[in-house]
């Protein structure tokens, strides 16, 4: 009679000792992957180009009708330049690598460009990545009538080494991988999107 009334127990406990178990096995790597937000820590420009001319090289750029003219000769005005980016994990979260990741810019009155990061990116809190992105925009896609203040801003931008005030970037983190796990891209990585300020400032935007 005990021993029935045991085994009766057991089958009654057993099922909800598992459930138990797997919902913990569950909610460990989710309370992890809830709390991660990845941090872009240092955001500017490099190594900016209107044409052929190196724009933080030192060229004398007071007269701008000079690169406007041979731009407008070869039917374009292109402008290239290195997008510094520093990446970074909020302080106890474990190290972590990124598969890449995909991002989208938008600059005042050009149109917005985007791209994918292929390389893996490793992530640890304290010890920011220092990545580079290039851009490239053409100014003869705008508005001709604004082709001179847009030139001048490029300028500012070589000077300051900052993106212009109102620029937004977004990223999206791809597949995560550490603590022998890996967290498919979308799933608990949200999106990333950041307004630029003043001096460059960095402010969060909303989802």
């Amino acid at each position: 009679m005990f021993l029935r009334s045991l085994r009766r127990r057991a089958r009654l406990l057993i099922p909800g000792c598992l459930v138990l178990l797997i919902g913990g096995c569950l909610a460990l790597p989710q309370t992890g992957l809830f709390a991660f937000r990845l941090a872009v820590t240092t955001l500017g420009v490099e190594n900016i180009r209107i044409g052929p001319y190196a724009i933080d090289a030192g060229l004398d750029t007071s007269d701008l009708t000079s690169l406007i003219a041979s731009g407008l000769g070869a039917g374009s005005l292109p402008v290239q330049a290195t997008m510094a980016l520093g990446l970074g994990l909020p302080a106890g979260l474990p190290a972590v690598r990124m598969s890449g990741f995909d991002w989208n810019l938008d600059v005042p009155g050009l149109e917005a460009i985007d791209g994918r990061y292929e390389q893996d990116v490793a992530l640890s809190p304290g010890d920011d990545a220092d990545l580079r992105l290039p851009l490239a925009f053409d100014l003869l896609k705008v508005d001709r009538s604004r082709l001179s203040p847009l030139v001048e801003v490029t300028r500012q931008m070589a000077r300051t080494g900052d993106l212009p005030e109102g620029s937004e970037l977004s990223i999206t983190p791809g597949d995560l991988s550490g603590l022998g796990m890996t967290l498919p891209s979308g799933l608990f990585t949200p999106t990333i999107r950041l307004a630029v300020g003043e001096n460059g400032a960095l402010r969060p935007l909303g989802d």
